[in-house]
């Protein structure tokens, strides 16, 4: 959430009666880089907005891309319950988790952490082919 921009009317100046009106004058001259600090609070978030917009758009990707595998996942599944195949497969498994580590390795992504998120995935598609399996 973004703060609201500051109120433009907070720091006009009150006419005093030998001075005339200001209407865009600040009332008091603004404390040593209070100006610099105000413009960079905004640059700030406009920063954090344009860089939460992209983080938005990724996580779209990724809730998509995973959808995708998803379906070849339940694919796999309905062929391996019509030829009593097992839901899990070990081997393949244990081969994509170290092929993931090598592609996070490369992408400078923790390693452990892309195992962590495939053996969760793993795990949920061995879920969904057992389902299958007993339907």
């Amino acid at each position: 959430m973004t703060n609201p921009p500051p109120d433009a009317t907070a720091h006009t100046a009150t006419p005093t009666p030998d001075a005339p009106a200001a209407p865009d004058a600040p009332a008091t001259a603004p404390a040593c880089g209070e100006g610099t600090a105000a413009a960079a609070d905004a640059e700030v978030r406009a920063e954090l907005e344009r860089l939460r917009e992209s983080i938005d758009n990724i996580d779209a990707a990724v809730v998509h891309m995973l959808a995708e595998r998803f379906k070849c996942t339940q694919q796999v599944g309905r062929l391996k319950a019509r030829h009593a195949l097992p839901a899990a497969d070990p081997a393949r498994e244990a081969r994509q988790i170290e092929r993931l580590r090598g592609l996070a390795e490369s992408a400078r992504l923790d390693p452990a952490f892309a195992e962590k998120l495939l053996t969760f995935i793993i795990a949920e598609v061995i879920r969904h082919h057992e389902t299958i399996a007993r339907s």
